[in-house]
C-alpha cells in the first residue's frame, strides 16, 4: 500500500504540474467580477438549496416515475424564464437558458431518481414512502445523492439565470431520470436522453456534472482524467431441477445447493483468473430466489448480480467463464442452467483535455490541496452515455457528516446521509465551470 499511495502522490503532483498552463482560468477581471457575483448568490441561496433536498428526499420516487420531482424543476425554471421541455427521456427535464453574448453551449446534468431502499436514519424529512421492486414490499429512499444533485442544479440555474445577459453562450439543464437503471421491460436513463436528442437542438460542446460523496470531507473536490467509474454488466442465472420432498433429496436434484456451489465457483473467477494488478474487476450476486416451503426442494433458483469491469479484455473473459462455470457446476449436480448476460452502463470516461483545462477552476474555488486526483471505481455512472457523445468532465463533491467515519455510511445502504453544508460548493462548481469554460472560449 505504501508503494500505491507513493504513485498517487506523483501522479497527482505531475497532474498539477500538466495544469500550470491553464492556472490562469478566471483570472480576467470581468470574469473575477462575475463569479464574485454568483458566489454572492449562491451563498444567499443555501437554505433554499437545503429545503429541496429534504423536499424531495421526503418524496422519492423510483426511475421513469420521477413526476412529482419533474414538475417542482419544471416549475422552479419557468419561473426564473429559463424555456422547460418536459417528459425527454420518459420524466426527464430539459432547461435552456440563452446568454447575452454568443459562445458554447454548456451542458449541466443531474440525476433525479431515488432507490428501493428502507430508510433506517432519523430525519425529520425521512422518507417513509414505500413501493413494490421486483416482487417484494420495500421502501425508497434517496440513498445515493440525487436529491441533492438536482437541488444543487436548481440552485445552478437560479444563480446562472441571475446574470444572463452577462453569459458568453448557452446552458442546457440537463435533469435526468433513472441513472440507477430502468424498470424490467422499459428504456430510460441517459441513454434514452441521448437516443431523443438531448444533446442537440443546439448542439452541446461539453457536458459537467457532479455526485455528492458520502465518504469524502466537505470542502474537498475528487476526479479523475480518463476512467472513471467501471463498465456495469448485469447478468441472470436460472438452475433447472428436479422437484421432491425436503426429507428426500436423493429423489430429486436440489437447484439450491447448486446454486450454491455456482456462487462460490463464480468468485473464483475473479480471484483466479483476473489479473487484478492490472485492472480492478468485481463479480456480485445481489439476489438469490428459490422455493416457498420448508420442506420442498423445489424446481428452480434464480440469482441476479453484477459484474463491474474497467478492461475489455477482462470484461470478454469474465462473460466466457461465468458461462462456464455455471453449466458445468450445474452438470456436474444433474442440473442445467442458463446464463443471460446484458450491459446497464458504458465506461465512464472523462476527456483527458477538458478535464486538464477545468481541474483549475475546482482549484481556485476550492483550494488546490482540497481537489484530490483519485483512482477509478468501481461503481458505474450513466453520465458515461453523455460523455460518449460529446467531451465531458464528472467530478465528486465531498459531503461526509462531521460525526461519521470515511466509508462508514456508503451509498446504497439504509444509513445512507450526507452534509448539507457541502451543498453551496457544488452549487458554486457548476457556475464556476460553466463561466470559465465559456471565458475559454470567447
Amino acid at each position: 500500500m505504501p508503494n500505491f499511495y507513493k504513485l498517487l502522490t506523483s501522479y497527482l503532483l505531475t497532474g498539477l504540474l500538466s495544469f500550470s498552463s491553464f492556472a490562469q482560468v478566471g483570472s480576467a477581471p470581468g470574469t473575477n467580477i462575475l463569479l464574485t457575483r454568483m458566489d454572492k448568490t449562491a451563498d444567499g441561496l443555501t437554505q433554499k438549496v437545503i429545503d429541496w433536498r429534504r423536499d424531495i428526499h421526503q418524496n422519492p420516487e423510483l426511475g421513469n416515475r420521477e413526476f412529482r420531482t419533474a414538475a417542482k424543476i419544471a416549475a422552479h425554471l419557468q419561473a426564473l424564464g429559463i424555456d422547460v421541455q418536459t417528459g425527454v427521456g420518459k420524466t426527464g427535464v430539459v432547461g435552456l437558458l440563452v446568454g447575452g453574448k454568443r459562445g458554447p453551449v454548456v451542458a449541466l446534468r443531474a440525476d433525479m431518481d431515488a432507490l428501493p431502499v428502507t430508510e433506517r436514519v432519523d430525519l425529520p424529512f425521512k422518507s417513509t414512502v414505500t413501493t413494490e421492486y421486483n416482487g417484494k414490499k420495500t421502501g425508497v429512499m434517496h440513498a445515493c445523492g440525487h436529491d441533492s444533485h438536482v437541488a444543487m442544479l436548481m440552485g445552478a440555474a437560479e444563480v446562472l439565470a441571475s446574470v444572463r445577459s452577462e453569459l458568453r453562450g448557452t446552458v442546457k439543464f440537463i435533469f435526468q431520470p433513472c441513472e440507477e437503471g430502468p424498470p424490467t421491460g422499459e428504456e430510460g436513463g441517459a441513454k434514452l436522453m441521448v437516443k431523443e436528442g438531448v444533446l442537440d437542438n443546439p448542439k452541446v460542446d461539453v457536458i459537467f456534472g457532479q455526485h455528492i460523496a458520502s465518504g469524502n470531507d466537505v470542502g474537498t473536490f475528487t476526479y479523475r482524467p480518463g476512467s472513471v467509474s467501471a463498465e456495469n454488466d448485469i447478468f441472470r442465472i436460472t438452475i433447472y431441477g428436479k422437484q421432491t420432498h425436503g426429507a428426500a433429496p436423493w429423489s430429486g436434484v436440489d437447484p439450491i445447493v447448486t446454486g450454491a456451489q455456482i456462487i462460490m465457483g463464480l468468485q473464483t473467477i475473479i480471484s483466479r483468473n483476473m489479473p487484478l494488478t492490472e485492472h480492478a474487476a468485481v463479480l456480485t450476486i445481489g439476489a438469490f430466489h428459490a422455493g416457498n416451503r420448508e420442506n420442498i426442494i423445489p424446481e428452480e433458483a434464480t440469482m441476479i448480480g453484477t459484474i463491474r469491469t474497467l478492461d475489455t479484455t477482462m470484461r470478454n473473459t469474465l462473460y466466457k467463464r461465468i458461462k462456464e462455470v455455471v453449466t458445468s457446476v450445474a452438470k456436474s449436480a444433474g442440473a442445467t442452467a442458463d446464463v443471460s448476460i446484458n450491459m446497464e452502463d458504458a465506461m465512464l470516461v472523462n476527456n483527458k483535455e477538458l478535464t486538464a483545462k477545468m481541474v483549475p477552476t475546482l482549484q481556485s474555488l476550492a483550494g488546490m490541496t482540497n481537489v484530490l486526483l483519485v483512482p477509478s471505481g468501481m461503481g458505474s455512472e450513466d453520465f458515461a452515455y453523455f460523455a460518449q457523445k460529446v467531451p465531458g468532465f464528472f467530478f465528486s463533491t465531498g459531503a461526509r457528516p462531521k460525526d461519521k467515519k470515511p466509508n462508514e455510511i456508503p451509498h446504497h445502504t439504509p444509513d445512507f446521509q450526507i452534509d448539507e453544508s457541502s451543498f453551496t460548493n457544488g452549487v458554486k462548481a457548476l457556475c464556476h465551470l460553466t463561466v470559465n469554460y465559456m471565458d475559454q472560449k470567447k
